[in-house]
């Protein structure tokens, strides 16, 4: 017997905070190889580093570390509510601890873009 999705789950909270913490892990994931080898760039001397912490002055540049930001506290948040899930003998509605991880990275993606502005 082939087992089914239902869709309706598709529409509650949980199933969409599944779906963030899985792309952004996957995003992050993703950005670890790129940001390591332009690490390395600082083995073949200050001037190759240096190029590329020019670009970093770009406005791209930043909205891309805003972005990074924003997966980060995303997936972090994600992560400690799998963990309260699974670890916890609390029952009860969950959709108030996706509201608060949500909340807490939108404030952490605003605090982030304030800093960058000033």
């Amino acid at each position: 017997m082939k087992r089914a999705n239902d869709a309706r789950a598709r529409g509650h909270a949980a199933y969409w905070a599944f779906v963030v913490h899985r792309v952004s892990g996957l995003l992050l994931a993703l950005f670890l190889p790129l940001h390591f080898w332009v690490l390395a760039q600082a083995l073949h001397g200050h001037a190759a580093f240096d190029r590329w912490l020019s670009l970093a002055d770009m406005p791209l540049f930043k909205f891309a570390e805003w972005g990074l930001v924003v997966l980060l506290s995303m997936h972090m948040v994600g992560g400690v509510r799998l963990l309260l899930i699974e670890f916890t003998p609390w029952s009860g509605l969950r959709k108030n601890w996706i509201a608060g991880a949500a909340g807490f990275s939108v404030a952490t993606g605003m605090a982030f873009a304030l800093a960058l502005v000033a």
